[in-house]
Order: structure tokens, then C-alpha cells, then sequence
């Protein structure tokens, strides 16, 4: 019988609070099968012959997409042109901005200083003898802020400044992190208390980015590299830049017909969408965190589950994954110019694709989604529910 996937779209309130330390050890999975043979040539011809159809509905200058199994990259493969007016070939070496991907980071950054008794996900984070005390502003700041969690940040449940017209993130684009988080705490109160209400918030995940600066007293970007990405076996990942100019050796250039990929400060985005990195980067970086025993996993398994476990009232979305109940964990990102999803099966498959154009109020986002099954299900032999 083959297992229902995840709605790719639907994001729902996050995770309940769960103890790291007061349960029985959970033992890691073991690969079934141990390994995987890669794609025959006739296999990857027929993954890209999907990925060239996905290209053409959507006009798509550059696709990057590859697939790991216990601690293997099995393929990886690119395809059209990372910059049209250069008439560059895409590689699967280009980075790409991968936008929301960069919360999965965040939290795996943030589950390893709790692993380590530094935090708790029942901390306060604003006010007086919280994480982030008085930093940005004392009270009285509007009712609730002071008993915002770290948990309802992860989760999405903090009770206000969501992605909408209004997201704090893309206003302001001259203020620092500080400047903007003191603006907003001091000028947008909360729409409902917190813990009740799930409200996706990219305004969050830059609030735990000064978290995770405080409690190691190194910049976000420096601390992630060093103790998350660096224990994957990443080194090449970094922030993006904002203009067309501020691109890195080997980037990718963005489009989008609707609006400017250029116009909007990225790389104040660092926690919660500010990374660049190529498709092999993050299935590493999944395979590090997938709770399966090959690679060894840079959490313990019960830290894994406790970060990967949403509450039945919101099944959805769990702390910087969403979920579902067939145990795939995944996040897609968009950002005007780019669109991306990196993904952990069930079945102990990670995977990751990203595009260099974005494509408002169509079904971009979740056929690039269902190409990347798709194409896996090429090869007869791999076991893609």
C-alpha cells in the first residue's frame, strides 16, 4: 500500500513542548536497504526529460536537484542557465539563494545549544531576566511580548508579526537587526497572546538568530558554520548578499517578472531565509539531522524527535520542519527569484531542488515539489512511497 505524502502547501500550528532528557533512549533507524545503487544513464535521462517539462511550464532559467541515502550523494544533476545574459550553464557547484530553508538550519542550530543545557525551550525571550533581557527596549512593551517562548518563536506560535503584507522583515530595509527589532517590538503589538494561535513568522526565526548570537557570543552566520554545517561536512554555505553586484563566486542570478529580486534586504534575512548553498549542501546537511544511523546525526535521536513532533491540534508544523504523518519533514522557501524545497522521506531518502526565478500565484512551488518525487521514482529499484 502505498503511503499518502504530505499537502506540500499547508502549513498548520506548531509543536507542544516536549522534554529532551526524562524519556527512554529512541534508537536511530537503520537504512533499509543499507545503500542504493546511483541512476543509470537511461534512468537520469528520464529525470531530465521531467525536470526539462517542469522548465518549460514555467519558464525556468536554472534548476539544481540532488538526492542522498545514508550518507551518500546518490545524484545530482543541472540544468538550463544559472545568468542569461552571460549565457552561463547551471552546475550542480552554483549556489542559490534557498530562502525559508534556512529556518530547518536555524533550528537545528538552536536544538543543539538546548542538547548542550544552554537554553531551554520554556525560556522567555523578551524582558526582564529573559534571553534577550532589555536588548531591545524595556517594558512596558504591548501585553504578551514579555512571555513569548523560545518554543512559540520555533513553532510559529509567538501571537504575531506574520508574513503578510505587514512582515516586519520586508520593511525598513536601511535598519539592522537591532534597529528592526526594537522598531517592531516598540511599534506592532501582538494580534493574540502567545501559544494559541499558529501565525508563520519570519519576524521569529530573525528574533532566534539574536538568540543564538547571545548565548554564544558569535555572529549567527559564524556560530551555524562552526558548530552545525561545518559537523555536516558544508563548508562552502554564507550568506547572501542583496544586489545583483553582492552575488558570490558561483551564484546564480534571479528572476522574476512581478517583482525585483534585487530590492529587498537578504541578507538581514540570515536565520530565517538568508542563506545561499547549493542542493548537495543542504541533503547533506539533512542527512546529518534525519535520525537514521548512517551518517552519524549531530543530535541525539530524542532531540530529534522532540524538534521533528508537532501536537495533534497542529499536525503540520513542528519546530523549523514541517511534518506529516507519513514521517516525511521538509521546507520549502520563496523569495522573489528563487524557489526551493529540501526534503527528509520516510523511506530514508533526503532531497533538495532549487530554481533561480519565482513565479507568483501559480503552482510553482508545489510541482517543483512533486517533481523532485517524481524524478526519484525513476529508478524502479529505490523505494519512493
Amino acid at each position: 500500500m502505498q503511503l499518502r505524502r504530505r499537502d506540500f502547501v499547508k502549513l498548520a500550528a506548531g509543536a507542544g513542548a516536549l522534554s529532551l532528557f526524562s524519556h527512554p533512549a529512541i534508537a536511530q533507524l537503520a537504512p533499509n536497504p543499507p545503500s542504493i545503487r546511483p541512476p543509470s544513464p537511461a534512468e537520469r535521462a528520464a529525470m531530465g526529460r521531467l525536470a526539462q517539462t517542469f522548465m518549460g511550464k514555467y519558464d525556468v532559467p536554472g534548476l539544481s536537484f540532488a538526492i542522498g541515502y545514508a550518507g551518500a550523494i546518490v545524484h545530482q544533476a543541472a540544468f538550463g542557465v544559472a545568468d542569461r545574459e552571460q549565457n552561463e550553464a547551471t552546475t550542480p557547484q552554483h549556489l542559490f539563494r534557498i530562502a525559508s530553508v534556512s529556518k530547518m538550519i536555524t533550528s537545528v542550530t538552536l536544538f543543539r545549544l538546548i542538547e548542550e543545557n544552554r537554553v531551554k525551550l520554556g525560556d522567555r525571550v523578551f524582558g526582564p531576566g529573559a534571553l534577550l533581557g532589555t536588548d531591545y527596549g524595556a517594558p512596558p512593551t504591548s501585553p504578551g511580548i514579555d512571555q513569548i517562548t523560545l518554543e512559540h518563536l520555533l513553532t510559529h506560535t509567538g501571537g504575531g508579526w506574520t508574513n503578510d503584507n505587514h512582515d516586519p522583515m520586508f520593511t525598513h530595509p536601511h535598519m539592522d537587526h537591532a534597529q528592526l527589532i526594537t522598531w517592531t517590538l516598540a511599534n506592532r503589538p501582538l494580534d493574540r497572546p502567545p501559544g494559541q494561535h499558529y501565525a508563520y513568522s519570519n519576524f521569529g526565526y530573525c528574533v532566534l538568530g539574536r538568540v543564538i548570537e547571545k548565548l554564544t557570543g558569535q555572529r549567527y552566520a559564524e556560530h551555524v558554520r562552526a558548530e552545525v554545517l561545518g559537523r555536516c561536512g558544508v563548508n562552502d554555505m554564507t550568506l547572501a548578499g542583496n544586489t545583483r553586484d553582492q552575488r558570490q563566486a558561483g551564484e546564480v542570478a534571479y528572476y522574476c517578472k512581478v517583482e525585483s529580486p534585487y530590492e529587498m534586504n537578504v541578507h538581514r534575512m540570515d536565520s530565517h531565509g538568508g542563506w545561499i548553498a547549493t542542493p548537495t549542501d543542504l541533503v547533506q546537511f539533512l542527512m546529518h539531522v534525519d535520525g537514521y544511523a548512517r551518517p552519524a546525526n549531530i543530535l541525539r535521536p530524542h532531540t530529534i524527535q522532540t524538534m521533528t513532533s508537532a501536537p495533534s491540534y497542529s499536525p503540520d508544523y513542528a519546530k523549523g520542519f514541517c511534518i506529516n504523518k507519513s514521517d516525511n519533514w521538509w521546507h520549502n522557501g520563496s523569495l522573489p527569484g528563487t524557489s526551493t524545497i529540501a526534503v527528509r522521506t520516510h523511506g530514508g531518502f533526503c532531497w533538495a531542488a532549487f530554481t533561480n526565478v519565482s513565479r507568483p500565484n501559480t503552482n510553482m512551488d508545489g510541482d517543483l515539489d512533486e517533481l523532485n518525487w517524481n524524478m526519484a521514482r525513476q529508478v524502479s529499484e529505490w523505494r519512493v512511497a
